[in-house]
């Protein structure tokens, strides 16, 4: 195989949508993105949380939910077929959960359309946004447990990834267990970020988790307003947007693809580097590095 073609089939396509609740909208939306994808070289294409549904209310976030063998996720498999390409499908409403809710399960599908790997989301955004609305995912959705899933393509793609969605950037320590356990060549980042929230900390965030796990890091996006009813807090119209910015990061923590803010559907694509990981991890060794003791001190806190 030459290096030429080698690097081909490590490129990776990072997408940006705005879902609404219209599933044959989402589903062309992101069926263009796969024809692009496929069209640049692309062997694995990310769509963001939420690709295929965004409503106005938590209860009809549940009531159309489906489960992952159901006909809205086989739509997605017959994309995945008909392009010969990978999905990461980056937030799908899973029903079954506890409680009448979903689970907002990241879902990796093979270009055969097949399931590779299921991540349930395990950090819920429960939170008051400073300037923007108060958004409580737990009240339709219930946590995952707590996981490192890892796809290992190494024999399909070239490489290896890990799953996370969205709030959990926040908590590094998922990020450091994926860079540390597996030593994942990419940790995919699927998200809907608040506007407020994305303008202070969207490209921070993404930068520190690639430095720390020397990884790339893959962050699809949702990008503008969803429905006029996300007003319905009190809060501007505007905050209830979400920042675009679907973004690839390298293991350096430099941006190298960004969708920028406005348009929707788009696509940047990345060419994932395993000489440029091999070399910045052999130079700044820091998983040899990191002290297990130190580590003992989250185990001692959730004791």
């Amino acid at each position: 195989m030459s290096a030429q073609l080698s690097r081909v089939l490590r490129r990776v396509g990072v997408g940006q949508l705005t879902a609404t609740s219209d599933h044959a909208s989402n589903l062309a939306a992101a069926s263009q993105l796969c024809r692009q994808a496929k069209s640049a070289g692309a062997c694995l294409l990310c769509l963001p949380e939420a690709f295929s549904f965004i409503g106005a209310a938590a209860a009809e976030t549940v009531a159309q939910a489906e489960p992952l063998d159901g006909p809205r996720l086989g739509a997605y498999r017959a994309l995945a077929r008909e392009h010969g390409l990978w999905l990461s499908l980056g937030g799908f409403h899973e029903a079954g959960a506890p409680g009448g809710r979903v689970f907002n399960t990241h879902v990796v599908l093979d270009a055969a359309g097949a399931t590779r790997a299921e991540y349930r989301k395990i950090h819920l955004f429960d939170v008051d946004v400073p300037d923007g609305p108060v958004l409580m995912e737990s009240r339709s959705t219930a946590p995952g447990a707590a996981a490192c899933v890892v796809v290992d393509a190494s024999d399909e793609l070239g490489f290896t990834f890990g799953l996370t969605t969205c709030y959990d950037l926040r908590f590094p320590e998922l990020y450091v267990a994926l860079a540390r356990s597996s030593g994942c060549h990419a940790i995919l980042v699927p998200s809907a970020f608040t506007r407020p929230t994305g303008a202070a900390h969207w490209h921070l965030l993404l930068r520190a988790r690639a430095v720390e796990s020397q990884a790339y890091v893959l962050a699809a996006a949702q990008s503008g307003t969803h429905n006029e009813k996300r007003a319905s807090y009190g809060a501007r119209a505007a905050s209830f947007a979400v920042a675009g910015h679907a973004l690839a990061v390298d293991p350096w923590g430099e941006v190298v693809g960004d969708c920028g803010p406005d348009a929707s559907p788009a696509l940047v694509t990345v060419d994932i580097d395993l000489d440029k990981i091999a070399k910045i991890r052999a130079k700044m060794p820091i998983q040899a590095h990191r002290r297990g003791d130190v580590l003992g001190l989250l185990q001692a806190d959730a004791a």
